[in-house]
């Protein structure tokens, strides 16, 4: 396993073609916009040798008979699932933001189920699949699941608008060639290799785009383009709020990319793909339950600052607020927690959560944090939005003036905490992200709709409304 120095400095190896705001980067590990995201994911790394935190942040691996990082980690355990929940939340709290490892995780748990048993479609992609991902644990790489694409017109199919989709555009002998895109790519400038999977199941007649494939993020054809966020500009300097990370998304581009066959694990395998789709949903709703609380505790954790600082922490409706802060976080926590505990085998030896527990807790993820954070605001004050640069503090002729108007270090620093994760750089955990990550309201909505087993309820309230007998329970 790679130690959090050793990541970063895999990361220099790298011939990464990556572009802010208009200009390729020489140097991304160390760019003032990128290097918060590169400390988050080197966490990931350092918990593996935390004293405290090792043996949660590790697993036994059957396919290389040996430890490796969780995050590279099959579910081939009942536990694994909870235990990923429970690391999730540990490194949320740890760096208020996100990770940007958890889409390679469940895409590679998702990949490896949807492949199990294929190999009459287009040969041993599974094989293929199990003999990369053996060499991603033994390197400890990271990984970009790169699923969604930009869609463009959502009333269209990707046949008639194939720009707006990921696909294959030429079939060799010894491997194929994809083109397009893929958007809001969590991490994607700090991985070291890309997972490519389809963003939805797909139709006859769509085979083109039904490719699941590995290559490494500098690959020849690969271009990044690194997303903006509000005030990330900020980042590295007094008001940047967090003071040690941040999250990313890029949008990662495809100019006619070679992928040996060695590395293609689907290619227009419609059954498969759509395995992986569900799968991957389920997988990754359900991990909403862990980094989000994580990130949440942070977000509580700051507004109680502050209302120590103004004087009000043991007033009744501030106490009152804290708690109900406290109480939404832990929901989300407790449905992620059973959407893991409740787990079923797959015929892959791959747990899989239970669907409708995980679509809750994602859906859940999609209204509590907008409340939290209201909370938050409501604690914080006007100053959180008004107050002046940090670096106005520190001048010479302002400092002493200034020094009613921030108040203590702890209070202008809290309050640029509360400012960045409520509508700043790192708010994209708590509102976009909360919103739209892992599938939109509606998806969960549409999952929920078809898991649920209505008739069962209608014939249980027949039966306790004297319509039917009960078949179900004897008192005799």
């Amino acid at each position: 396993m790679r130690t959090a120095p050793e990541y970063l400095e895999s990361l220099r190896e790298r011939d990464l073609r990556l572009f802010v705001d208009g200009e390729r980067v020489a140097d991304p590990v160390d760019h003032p916009r990128v290097r918060p995201a590169v400390q988050a994911v080197a966490a990931t790394y350092a918990l593996a040798f935390h004293p405290e935190h090792r043996a949660l942040a590790r697993a036994q691996s059957a396919l290389i008979d040996g430890e490796v990082n969780r995050f590279t980690h099959l579910f081939t355990e009942p536990d694994d699932l909870v235990k990923k929940i429970a690391l999730q939340r540990i490194l949320g709290r740890l760096t208020g933001t996100c990770f940007q490892r958890c889409v390679g995780m469940d895409g590679v748990n998702a990949t490896f189920l949807a492949t199990h048993g294929r190999a009459g479609k287009g040969g041993d992609g599974h094989a293929r699949f199990v003999a990369w991902l053996s060499e991603v644990q033994r390197n400890d790489d990271m990984l970009n699941g790169a699923m969604t694409d930009p869609k463009g017109d959502r009333s269209k199919r990707p046949t008639e608008q194939p720009d707006a989709y990921l696909r294959v555009v030429e079939r060799r002998p010894d491997g194929l060639v994809i083109r397009g895109a893929k958007v809001h790519q969590t991490g994607a400038a700090n991985s070291h290799h890309i997972l490519v999977m389809p963003g939805q199941a797909l139709r006859e007649g769509e085979e083109d785009f039904a490719i699941v494939c590995a290559l490494p993020v500098d690959a020849p054809g690969v271009t990044m383009v690194l997303g903006r966020q509000p005030s990330d500009l900020r980042r590295g300097g007094p008001d940047a709020g967090n003071a040690r990370f941040g999250g990313q998304e890029c949008a990662v581009l495809f100019d006619d990319v070679f992928v040996p066959t060695e590395r293609v694990f689907v290619d227009g395998d419609l059954e498969a793909c759509a395995t992986l789709v569900d799968a991957f949903s389920s997988f990754h709703r359900a991990s909403y339950g862990g980094c989000k609380p994580g990130n949440l505790d942070v977000l509580i954790g700051a507004a109680d600052l502050i209302t120590r600082e103004h004087g009000v922490r043991r007033a009744r409706h501030v106490r009152d607020k804290l708690v109900e802060m406290t109480h939404l976080t832990e929901t989300i926590h407790a449905i992620g927690l059973a959407a893991s505990e409740r787990s079923a085998r797959h015929p892959s030896g791959v747990h899989q959560v239970d669907k409708v527990l995980a679509n809750v807790c994602k859906h859940q993820v999609t209204r509590l944090p907008y409340e939290i954070v209201r909370l938050a605001e409501d604690l914080a004050g006007g100053a959180m939005s008004t107050i002046p640069s940090l670096a106005d503090r520190d001048h010479p002729e302002l400092g002493a003036q200034l020094a009613p108007v921030f108040g203590s270090d702890a209070r202008a620093r809290a309050l640029r905490l509360l400012e960045s994760m409520t509508y700043g750089a790192g708010s994209v955990p708590f509102r976009i992200e909360c919103m739209h990550g892992a599938g939109s309201p509606e998806a969960q909505r549409i999952v929920l709709e078809r898991e649920v087993d209505w008739d069962a309820k209608v014939a249980r309230a027949r039966v306790l409304a004297g319509l039917d007998d009960d078949g179900e329970l004897s008192l005799d």
